[in-house]
Formats: C-alpha cells, sequence, structure tokens
C-alpha cells in the first residue's frame, strides 16, 4: 500500500509535536541523571569508596545505580578529618 500525500501531510505535522515531547524527556532525564549523579559521587567521595566513585562516574544509568547507592550501599558517616596536634580548627 502506497501512502497518498494526505497520510505523508499528517505524518509531517505529527513530527513537530513529537520531536519536541522527545527533546524534552531527553533533556528531563539527563538532568535527572546528573543531579542524583553529582550526589552520590560526592557521597562516595567523602565515605572514600573509590570503587563506587569509579561506578558511578562511567556508568550512565538514568538515575538508577547513584539512587541504589544512595539507598542502599552508602555508609554511615564520612571519615572525619584528622586533627594535628599544635593547630586549631
Amino acid at each position: 500500500m502506497i501512502p497518498t500525500n494526505k497520510a505523508i501531510n499528517q505524518l509531517n505535522i505529527m513530527k513537530g509535536p513529537l520531536l519536541v515531547v522527545l527533546i524534552t524527556v531527553i533533556v528531563l532525564v539527563a538532568i535527572w541523571d546528573g543531579i542524583w549523579k553529582l550526589i552520590a559521587l560526592w557521597k562516595s567521595a567523602r565515605h572514600k569508596q573509590l570503587a563506587w566513585f569509579i561506578c558511578l562516574a562511567i556508568f550512565n544509568t538514568a538515575g538508577i545505580l547513584p539512587i541504589l547507592y544512595i539507598l542502599c550501599f552508602q555508609k554511615g558517616e564520612p571519615a572525619s578529618p584528622q586533627k594535628i596536634e599544635g593547630f586549631s580548627a
């Protein structure tokens, strides 16, 4: 079945709004992933968890891996800085 001019025009008209929605969704997912990734990277660095830091930095999982890290795998308290005798902070 060969598409008619009317069918082709309808497809061309629909491409505009669908493209806008697709671009909007991609941008929102990128922002969502970026926020969760930054939080998880910061927490893994504070807890000195190098393996988690590297995995979080390399893999793009639309926020799933950072959320799992934050909720399930992070340590309780970050390592406290060492105090040096003779200096007051």
